[in-house]
Formats: structure tokens, sequence, C-alpha cells
């Protein structure tokens, strides 16, 4: 594929951006200069803008290096005359700026290389993590940017960065290459900080982001970058939390728990869900319930990564909060404990450990601990780890010093349920040695009875 239109050509008397440049460009800022040397830099910085509008494919061979190296010249001195002035730029010049960086920006991307290649082979830190071969360009262009929303009023920058502006932002989310999501992720958070009158605008289009990832494509390589955002715009918000935060934190924050590829984002979602529940511990309960929804049954990775966050988030739980939901988290925690999968079993058994955590559920103790007390038995017999063992043991000795008199009913139950079990099947088994016995009576007297008799 070929480059975009004709390269244009580089003049042999364009002045580089010396210190003296720099100087006479101040001077002209400053009016210190006639009208017509200021008319013929920003003729200059105007030609250089042009040439950086021209778009590279870098992947066309009959593209010209030269050309290319002459516009990343071209974007270096751009990005050097903006960091030099001591003035606002004229809208002379901002105008064909800002066309440029959408040029050069707003895109398509290619089609992603790593869905051609099953997550399961790859590592967390290799997923999403290509680069782009327009990247030297590209950096430059994103400084630029950068530079220009930090140097630039609200209000002026508001005339060249509209909402369109900001979907074409968002939708570069998805462009594997994690330099340029980096970048993304500044400029996008710089924005949403200066421009009060975007935020609302902003949040609802990465929660439509978000919505789209869980329920439709499952793919989306920004979904971590995305949350970093999130997790500082949860941090600012004030106390009480507005009912549309709330609705982004069970909408939108929980579901995210749903997806296969949640290993690439898991740190940044936990971070999100953690700060809410900091914020407003009474939360934490209907959060618990939540995530408890979409407990993974056959991922044994990401029910090691949850067993954690729910360890956390039980950390900032109202107290009178984790009561009402005791009985459904310490079930799956003890389902956990007695998973075939050591990694699973063993982290479950570790947060007995946690003392925050054996002081909340103290509370309730009566309603969870004959769930508890079941699988650590179940453990003891039929656990195939000798190291699960172990640590059932260590668990066990915990929770009975704790409540010695009511882990001893919970076990006189357990064997008096063990006890009714085996008594239901032996008589289940006599019943069918009756019914085996009958049939073969009636087999027999039928045979009987058809058996002609000889003269």
């Amino acid at each position: 594929m070929g480059a975009q239109r004709k390269a244009p050509k580089a003049s042999a008397k364009k002045k580089s951006t010396t210190l003296q440049y720099l100087f006479d460009l101040d001077a002209i800022a400053n009016g210190d200069c006639e009208s017509p040397s200021h008319d013929s830099e920003m003729e200059e910085l105007l030609s250089m803008i042009s040439i950086c509008s021209f778009v590279f494919t870098f992947t066309d061979p009959e593209e010209s290096p030269a050309q290319q190296a002459l516009k990343r010249h071209k974007l270096n001195q751009v990005l050097s005359v903006i960091r030099s002035s001591r003035k606002p730029l004229e809208d002379q010049i901002l105008s064909p700026l800002f066309s440029m960086l959408a040029d050069n920006l707003f895109r398509p991307l290619p089609p992603p290389f790593s869905a051609s290649i099953p997550s399961g082979l790859l590592d967390e830190e290799e997923l999403y993590s290509l680069y782009s071969p327009a990247w030297p360009h590209l950096v430059l262009v994103y400084d630029i940017l950068n530079r220009l929303v930090l140097s630039i009023e609200p209000q002026i920058l508001r005339t060249h960065i509209d909402q369109p502006f900001l979907l074409n932002l968002l939708n570069l989310f998805n462009s594997e290459d994690r330099q340029e999501r980096d970048a993304l992720k500044n400029i996008y958070h710089r924005i949403y900080s200066k421009c009060a009158f975007y935020r609302s605008f902003m949040r609802k289009s990465m929660s439509d982001v978000f919505l789209r990832f869980v329920y439709d494509t499952q793919r989306h390589c920004g979904i971590g970058e995305l949350l970093e955002i999130w997790g500082s715009i949860i941090n600012g918000f004030t106390l009480p939390l507005k009912e549309e935060h709330r609705q982004f934190l069970m909408r939108v924050l929980i579901p995210l728990h749903k997806p296969k590829g949640i290993l690439t984002y898991y740190r940044q979602l936990a971070y999100c869900v953690t700060q809410f529940v900091h914020k407003e511990p009474s939360l934490g309960g209907v959060v618990a319930k939540g995530i408890l929804r979409y407990w993974p049954i056959a991922n044994w990775q990401k029910e090691v990564l949850i067993i954690g966050e729910m360890e956390e988030l039980i950390e900032y739980i109202d107290p009178e909060e984790f009561v009402r939901f005791a009985i459904p988290i310490c079930s799956q925690i003890a389902r956990c404990m007695t998973s075939w999968n050591a990694q699973v079993a063993e982290r479950a058994l570790y947060v007995w450990n946690n003392g925050h955590f054996v002081r909340m559920t103290s509370v309730a103790m009566e309603k969870v601990l004959p769930a508890i007390v079941e699988a650590l038995e179940k453990n003891l017999n039929w656990h195939w780890s000798k190291a699960i063992r172990q640590l059932t043991l260590d668990v066990k000795s915990v929770l009975e010093d704790m409540e010695p008199v009511l882990y001893s009913k919970c076990l006189q139950e357990i064997n008096l349920r063990a006890s009714a079990t085996d008594q239901e099947e032996e008589k289940r088994k006599l019943m069918w040695e009756r019914l085996e016995m009958a049939a073969a009576n009636t087999q027999l007297a039928s045979h009987s009875c058809s058996t002609p008799v000889s003269n």
C-alpha cells in the first residue's frame, strides 16, 4: 500500500532550530522585530506543519526513507518551537497544528495480531505488547499534543479538541503498541483534569468501551490503561458518592470480572473496586455479592486472583455489612478450600492467616463455621496433596482453639449426617437387593410356566 499522497520535497534553504532561531522567534512574540520577519517565521512554521501532515504507512517499500527522516526532523522542529514559545500560539497556527495531529493519529488500526494466538500461549506481559513501526514519528506527535494540552487555556483548547476528537483518541486505546497506549493514557487523563466541561462525556465514553468489551467483543487492548485513568478519577470522588458513580461500580466494574482476559487488567480493576469500598464501606457487601455472581468455574488463575480480591475487600467492609453476606462469602471460600487444584485450595486456606478476616468471621461464626468444618474434614480425608492436608490441619487447629465447643458441635453434626447417609445408603442397597430377588423369582416362575410337560 503506497503513501496517501505525493511526499513533499525538502527545501534546500529551510532553517534548522538553532538557538539563534529560537531567540529570534521569542523576539517576534514580544514584538521586538518588524512584522515582515514575523510573517516569514509564521510561514516557515506553517510549512513545517504542512510537511508533518503527510502520513507514511511504514509498510510500503516504495516510501522514501529520506522523506521519512525529513518528516521526523520537522516534527522535532515543531516540538522545539512549541516548547520554547513564551506566549500562546496564535489560532492561525493552532488550527493547522491540530489538523496535522489528527492526520497522524487518527488512522485505522491494523487487525490485532494477538487475535490469531490463543491467550493461553502468551504471557500476561506479552499480551497486547507489539510495537508499531510508525512509533518514531508517533511519539513526537504525542509529545506535541501533550505539550499543547499542558500549555493552552481550557477555553481555547475547547475550540480545537471537541467530542469527536476525544472519541477518536479513545478509539486509539485499542492499539497493540503499549507505548502508544501509555502516551494516550497520560494525554487523555490530562484533558479530563483540565477540561471539566468534558468530564461527564469522557466518563460515559469510557463506560461504553467497557460495556462493549464485556458483552460483545471480549477483546480490547487498552482496558488496563482506561482503568488506570478511572482509578485516579475515583480517588477524586467526594462523599457521599453520586448515584451515577454507584451505578458505574455495579453495572460496569463488577461485570468486568466476567471476561476471560481479566488477567491483563485485573490489578487495575481490583484497585478501582477497592477504592470505591474504601470511600464508602457500606458498598462492600453488595460488591462482594456481585463478584460472587461472576466467580470462575474452570479457570484456576482467575479463581486465585478473585480470592485475593475478596480478602482485600473484607479489610474495608463494614462489620454489619459483613454479617449480612458472611454465609455466601465463607461458603465460597470453603468450596475453594476443597478444590482439587492445589493453588486454589492453598490460596483459600491462607485466607485464615489474615487476622482481620478471622476477627470479622468470628462475629458470624455460628453461621459460617459448619461449612468451614465440613471443608476441613473433607480435605483431611480425601485431598490428594500432602501440603494441602498440612495446611488444613493448621487451620483446623486455629479454629478449634478459637471456638472449641462450637467446632466440636459442628463435627458431631457432620458425623451424624454421615451416619444418617450411611444408613440411608444401606437401606437403599437392601431395597435394590429385594427388588433384584423379586425380579429373579418372577422370571423363574415365568420360565417354569412356559416349559411344556412331556407325555
